[in-house]
C-alpha cells in the first residue's frame, strides 16, 4: 500500500519537480501541498514531522499541480497568490507576476514619500501590472494620494482585485505616455518596472518566457523604449525636486543614466539590488 504520509507524498513531489529542473523543488512542493492542505508551509512542515497522513483527494489535487509546475507553469498561477512585501497578491495569466527583487526598488518610492515633507505626498507607479509597487506604497505610507496606470485590461482586472477598498490609491486603464495630466507638476515620486528586455532578448526560464505577458517583457530593440517615453511623461508628472524610479536589466543602468542626463534628470545613479546586479536608476526633477 502506497505510503500516505505528507511527508512521503511531499519528498515525492519534490523529486518530480527537481527531475524537471524547477529551481526550488521543495519549496514548490511544500508550497502546493499548503495550497492543497489549504494550511501556510510552516503548518506542512509541522504536519511532515508529525507524521500526519494526506486523504486521497488531497493526494490526486497535489498531483495534478505538480505535473502542472513540472511542465514549468509559474507556482504562483497554480496557488493564485504572489507575495510582494508585507503584501499577497492575486495573480494569473495575463499580469506580470511581482518578483522579490522588485519589493527593494519600491522602497526607494516608499522612502521619497516618507522624506517629501508634503501633508498628502502624491505617488505615481506607470504600467503597475498586479498593483505591487501602488498597494505597497498606498498602505506603506497611508497619508499619501497613490494613483497607478495599467495598459493591459488583463493585468488592470488583477490590478483593481488587488487594490479594491484602499481608500488613497486611484488605478486607471491607461498607456502610461498619457496617464494622469491632471497631476503634472505636482507628484513627489514617479516609479516604474517597465518592459525593458530586448526583442531579441529571449528569456532563459520557461515560467518567464512561457507564460508572463510579452507586453509587460519586451521593450524594443535595446529594451529602452518605453524607458524614454516615461523620462518625459514623468518629467512632467513631478515637481521640482520629484523622485523618479526606473527598474531595470543589470546592464542598462549606464545607458539609462546617460537617457536621463540628456533629458535634463539631474543625479541620476544606479542602485544594486539584494543579488548585487544592478536593478534601480533614480534620478532628481529639475
Amino acid at each position: 500500500m502506497p505510503d500516505s504520509s505528507i511527508a512521503a507524498v511531499v519528498r515525492a513531489a519534490a523529486q518530480s519537480l527537481a527531475d524537471a529542473g524547477v529551481p526550488d523543488p521543495l519549496v514548490d512542493a511544500e508550497l502546493l501541498a499548503a495550497h492543497v492542505l489549504d494550511r501556510r508551509r510552516g503548518e506542512v512542515q509541522a504536519a511532515i514531522v508529525r507524521g500526519d497522513r494526506i486523504d486521497e483527494e488531497q493526494q490526486a489535487a497535489l498531483t495534478r499541480l505538480v505535473s502542472r509546475r513540472a511542465g514549468r507553469e509559474p507556482l504562483q498561477h497554480l496557488t493564485g497568490v504572489a507575495p510582494f512585501r508585507h503584501l499577497e497578491l492575486s495573480v494569473g495569466p495575463g499580469v506580470f507576476i511581482p518578483r522579490p527583487e522588485t519589493e527593494t526598488v519600491a522602497q526607494f518610492a516608499i522612502d521619497a514619500l516618507l522624506n517629501s515633507g508634503e501633508a498628502a505626498p502624491v505617488g505615481v507607479d506607470l504600467g503597475t501590472g498586479s498593483g505591487a509597487i501602488a498597494l505597497a506604497m498606498a498602505t506603506e505610507v497611508p497619508h499619501a494620494r497613490i494613483f497607478a496606470a495599467e495598459l493591459s485590461e488583463e493585468a488592470h482586472a488583477w490590478a483593481a482585485r488587488n487594490v479594491a477598498g484602499t481608500g488613497n490609491l486611484t488605478l486607471v486603464l491607461s498607456d502610461l505616455a498619457e496617464a494622469f495630466p491632471e497631476l503634472d507638476g505636482t507628484a513627489s515620486v514617479v516609479i516604474s518596472n517597465p518592459p525593458y528586455v530586448p526583442d531579441a532578448a529571449v528569456p532563459r526560464d520557461p515560467e518567464v518566457r512561457l507564460f508572463d505577458p510579452a507586453l509587460a517583457l519586451y521593450g524594443g530593440a535595446d529594451g529602452l523604449d518605453v524607458v524614454r517615453v516615461l523620462s518625459g511623461r514623468a518629467l512632467r508628472l513631478l515637481r521640482p525636486g520629484g523622485v523618479l524610479v526606473i527598474e531595470h536589466g543589470e546592464l542598462q543602468g549606464a545607458e539609462i543614466r546617460e537617457l536621463l542626463t540628456a533629458d535634463g534628470w539631474r543625479a541620476a545613479a544606479t542602485h544594486r539590488d539584494l543579488t548585487l546586479r544592478d536593478r534601480a536608476t533614480t534620478a532628481i526633477r529639475p
